[in-house]
């Protein structure tokens, strides 16, 4: 052993001799591979090609967007961003694009929509990524908070995500993927903005915008109810993305055949049945966080008060569809504005910022109760009126907004081998109930007289009246 340890010390000798006084390191193969922390998907993963849309101007914007508008003034910790968002849009809906394409998991019903050469295959999963990382590029400051009175008439965020993915900046970046842009927008923005789509393309729009399983719903429930601290919005995502499905409709009986029905005669997203409790959940936990989070009577009156601030700071009261005023504009021009109005009595947005600033905010003057509005659905409507008569529009707010259970219908692979009906396999989705929102607000330097007077007048002031003709402003009230 000695003789061993002497010479493999000479033949280390040896090699010293002969190394070169300086060596030039071997180059390092360029990382393609980028990993992004996230506090819900531990990692998520791009390509190195994908880094120019990740870096992209209206990508980043989004690290300047709160996900849930001013939730944060309720919920401290929701001051997530749509920036990690869309990331973890991009996780789940890879993961869903994997499993429903695997051929194991197709049946001969809707194998021939699937494409079968492999380079089809992988181009159409880079288009779904990018689409996914862009699909909400265009949304506002504070994300939907009174989107429809802030825009011009007939657009929506959809119309500016399309302008940003069809702009001269971002066709270099597409030309470089080799990838048409007409073909992210049909799956970045939903099918009603851009027409019916193809088979192929309709479960691809799915998948990332879909009422039941899309990425986008899935990763706004669980990365919600992670930031604002609340256990509604969890549900196994894991086992309802390994029992996805691409399968055909569920037959349905020739008196029940309904508008939905007629339009989406083609293949979709369903699950098997070994998932069915997973999507029970997804759809509870919609629920429950809508009418336990998005629909709070706080975080709802701030939205209505940004958005009469809003009015009165743009030009025109409306944001402007010119991409690099809409990339250039934030949440933190909007609270740097706001913060500047707060003090300035002479600013047409002051009371409204102050409103917010300093938290005085208009308080609840009516909310029906179930058996209220069962007796008369208008009863808010009709106290909020009297309320304006009484107190004056500036000194009073309505907020109706009704939110149904999503699309609970969805094929159901059952173990027989034939595709049912979710809500005829499911004693659950046949009765979750809508989430809706009937709040009086009155600000709070009136609310003491105002209190003493909905109580004293309440019977007279919801009892059922003869149908009207149709108020042009119904609806239009609040956010």
């Amino acid at each position: 052993m000695l003789l061993d340890h002497l010479q493999n010390s000479r033949d280390v000798d040896n090699w010293r001799e002969n190394e070169p006084l300086f060596s030039v390191p071997a180059p390092v193969a360029k990382k393609q591979t980028i990993e992004v922390r996230d506090p819900l998907h531990v990692f998520v993963k791009l390509s190195a090609a994908e880094l120019p849309v990740l870096n992209c101007r209206a990508f980043q914007r989004l690290r300047h967007i709160h996900q849930l508008a001013m939730s944060y003034l309720v919920y401290p910790g929701a001051t997530h961003r749509r920036f990690e968002h869309s990331l973890g849009v991009m996780e789940l809906g890879t993961r869903i694009f994997d499993v429903v394409i695997d051929a194991e998991h197709l049946t001969d019903e809707v194998r021939d929509i699937v494409p079968t050469d492999p380079f089809d295959r992988e181009y159409w999963r880079r288009v779904l990524r990018v689409a996914a990382l862009c699909h909400d590029t265009g949304h506002l400051p504070f994300s939907h908070a009174a989107e429809r009175e802030l825009l011009p008439e007939g657009a929506d965020h959809e119309t500016l995500t399309e302008q940003i993915v069809r702009s001269g900046e971002m066709q270099a970046v597409w030309q470089e993927m080799k990838l048409d842009p007409s073909d992210i927008v049909l799956l970045a923005v939903e099918p009603e903005d851009v027409g019916v789509l193809p088979p192929w393309q309709a479960i691809l729009n799915e998948i990332i915008t879909g009422a039941s399983f899309g990425a986008d719903r899935m990763d706004y429930l669980l990365r919600d109810s992670l930031h604002v601290g609340v256990a509604y919005g969890r549900f196994d995502h894991f086992r309802l993305i390994d029992t996805l499905r691409i399968l055909p409709p569920a037959p349905v009986d020739a008196g029940q055949i309904d508008e939905q029905n007629a339009r989406d005669p083609e293949p979709q997203l369903g699950i098997e049945v070994g998932g069915l409790e997973s999507a029970e959940a997804l759809v509870l936990a919609r629920y429950f966080m809508f009418s336990q989070v998005y629909l709070h009577r706080v975080r709802r009156i701030y939205d209505i008060h940004l958005k009469d601030f809003l009015q009165a700071w743009l030009p025109d009261g409306r944001f402007s569809l010119d991409i690099d005023t809409h990339i250039a504009t934030t949440d933190n021009e909007v609270l740097a504005a706001m913060q500047t109005a707060a003090h300035d009595r002479g600013h047409p947005g002051h009371i409204h910022a102050r409103r917010i600033v300093y938290r005085e905010h208009f308080k609840v003057l009516y909310a029906p109760t179930p058996d209220e509005l069962a007796a008369n659905d208008e009863a808010a409507h009709q106290v909020y009126a009297a309320a304006v008569d009484r107190y004056g529009e500036d000194s009073v707010r309505f907020d109706r907004y009704t939110k149904g259970a999503g699309s609970a219908e969805f094929p159901v692979l059952q173990a027989n081998g034939k595709a049912g009906s979710s809500t005829s396999v499911s004693g659950v989705l046949a009765k979750v109930p809508e989430a809706s929102t009937h709040h009086v607000f009155v600000a709070r330097e009136a609310f003491d007289d105002a209190r003493k007077w909905v109580d004293a007048n309440l019977a007279s002031l919801t009892e059922p009246r003869a149908e009207e003709v149709d108020d042009p402003d119904d609806g239009k009230e609040g956010s």
